[in-house]
C-alpha cells in the first residue's frame, strides 16, 4: 500500500480500485492494530489496520487514544456552526439526496434580503461560524450571489465558509476576496464504480471534476477546505481509507491549509432512498477514531445528521466541530414551517441545549475562535495574485 500512496504523493490524486483496497485492509493482523495505537503517528498501512475488522475488539482503546490526540491538538474545546441553506434548486440527479431534480419538493431561492434575515437570526442566536449551502443551481444561484451574501455579512460572523457546487479557481478567489474563509465540497463516494450509479444526470455526474475540486479551492488561497464521504453509498472501510489518502494526499501538496473532515451518514429524505450498505453508530465511530489517530491535526466535523444520544457520547472522543439548531430548508430558520429540506434532521436541540450537553461532559462549546482580520490579512495575497 505504501508503494500506491507514494505513487500518489508523486502526481495528481487517483483513488486505487476499490478492488485493490479491500484485500490490503483484510489483510491487516490484530498486531498492525496494537502497532497503531502505540506510534506517535501512523501511516497508511497502518489506518488500513485501524479500520479493519481486526480493530474492532480495539475500539475502547482507540476511543482513548483518539481522546488523547484530540486533547493535544485542540485543548477542550468544541466549534459550533449552523448551516444557512439559500436554495434547494439543483440540476443534478443524485439517487441519495432530497434536493435531486426528480423529487416533487416545494422549491425557492432566498433574495439576499432573506438570505441576511436568516443570518441575522444566527446571530442573534449566538453562532459565530456559519456555512451557506445550496443545491448545484448555477443559474439559480451564482458566485456573483454568494459574493454580495458575503460582503453584506462579513462583519458579523468570525467566519462564513460554503457548500455549493464547484466552481474554478478564479470564482473562488473572488469568494476568497468577498469574505469567505472555507470551503465543504464532500465527492460523496470514492468507489468510482459506484459514482455513476448514484449520480444519474447533471454536471455531478463528473467524478474527476469533483475530485479535483478541493485542490482549486487550496490554489485560490482558501484557509479551510473540508471534504467527506456520503457513508452509505460504498464500503465504508474503502471510503474512510481512499478518504484518507485524499487527505494525505492534500496535506502534503498545500501543506498551507487547513482541512476538515466530514461523516455524513444518509438520512431521510424525498426520494426515498435507502442506503446501499450499512453503516451503524459502532462503525463511525471506529473511522472516526481511525481517522483522528491517523491525522491528529485535521478538524472533524459531527453535524445534526447524527441523534443527540450519539453525538453527546462522541464528545471528547475526535470531533472538534460540531453544528446545531440546524434547519435543511431555505428559510426554515424565519419560518419553521418551511417545506423543502434536504434531509431530516437526527438532532433537534438548540444551540443552547448542544452548549449545555457539551459543557457537562468537561469541554468548552466555541461560538468564536477567530477574527475576521485573519481573513483581511490573507486576502491581499490572493488579491495581488488574481489582479
Amino acid at each position: 500500500m505504501v508503494e500506491i500512496y507514494s505513487n500518489l504523493v508523486a502526481g495528481e490524486f487517483i483513488v486505487p480500485p476499490f478492488q485493490e483496497l479491500g484485500p490490503l485492509i483484510g489483510a491487516r493482523t490484530a498486531g498492525d492494530v496494537e502497532k497503531a495505537l502505540v506510534a506517535e503517528r501512523i501511516d497508511v498501512d497502518l489506518f488500513a489496520a485501524l479500520l479493519s475488522p481486526e480493530a474492532e475488539p480495539y475500539l475502547p482503546i482507540m476511543a482513548q487514544r483518539a481522546g488523547e490526540l484530540t486533547r493535544r491538538r485542540f485543548g477542550r474545546v468544541i466549534q459550533l456552526y449552523a448551516p444557512l441553506y439559500l436554495s434547494n434548486y439543483c440540476g443534478n440527479r443524485c439517487a441519495y439526496c432530497g434536493f435531486s431534480a426528480e423529487n416533487v419538493i416545494d422549491r425557492r431561492v432566498l433574495s439576499l434580503e432573506e438570505a441576511e434575515q436568516e443570518a441575522n437570526l444566527l446571530a442573534e442566536r449566538g453562532f459565530q461560524h456559519i456555512l451557506l449551502v445550496s443545491g448545484e443551481a448555477p443559474g439559480r444561484l451564482a458566485v456573483d450571489y454568494l459574493a454580495q451574501l458575503a460582503r453584506r455579512l462579513h462583519h458579523r460572523f468570525a467566519s462564513i465558509a460554503i457548500e455549493v457546487q464547484p466552481l474554478s479557481e478564479p470564482d473562488y478567489a473572488q469568494l476568497f476576496l468577498a469574505g469567505i474563509t472555507s470551503v465543504a465540497v464532500y465527492q460523496e463516494t470514492y468507489d468510482v464504480e459506484v459514482y455513476p450509479k448514484v449520480h444519474l444526470a447533471g454536471p455531478k455526474q463528473d467524478y474527476r471534476y469533483r475530485l479535483d475540486t478541493p485542490a482549486r479551492v487550496a490554489r485560490a488561497g482558501m484557509r479551510e477546505i473540508g471534504i467527506g464521504a456520503l457513508l452509505g453509498l460504498s464500503d465504508w472501510r474503502l471510503e474512510g481509507l481512499a478518504l484518507g489518502m485524499h487527505l494525505a494526499w492534500l496535506r502534503h501538496r498545500f501543506w498551507r491549509t487547513a482541512f476538515t473532515v466530514s461523516f455524513p451518514r444518509i438520512r431521510p429524505s424525498a426520494g426515498g432512498f435507502a442506503p446501499m450498505t450499512w453503516v451503524g453508530e459502532r462503525q463511525l465511530a471506529q473511522l472516526i477514531f481511525a481517522l483522528r489517530i491517523f491525522d491528529p491535526d485535521v478538524g472533524l466535523v459531527l453535524s445534526t445528521r447524527e441523534e443527540a444520544r450519539f453525538r453527546d457520547g462522541m464528545i471528547g472522543m475526535g470531533p472538534t466541530r460540531y453544528s446545531a439548531g440546524s434547519c435543511t430548508a431555505p428559510g426554515g430558520y424565519s419560518d419553521p414551517e418551511q417545506t423543502g429540506e434536504q434531509f431530516a434532521i437526527g438532532d433537534l436541540r438548540t444551540l443552547d441545549e448542544v452548549c449545555l450537553a457539551i459543557r457537562a461532559k468537561g469541554y468548552d462549546p466555541v461560538r468564536k475562535d477567530w477574527d475576521p482580520v485573519f481573513q483581511q490579512h490573507a486576502g491581499g495575497e490572493v488579491s495581488r495574485q488574481y489582479k
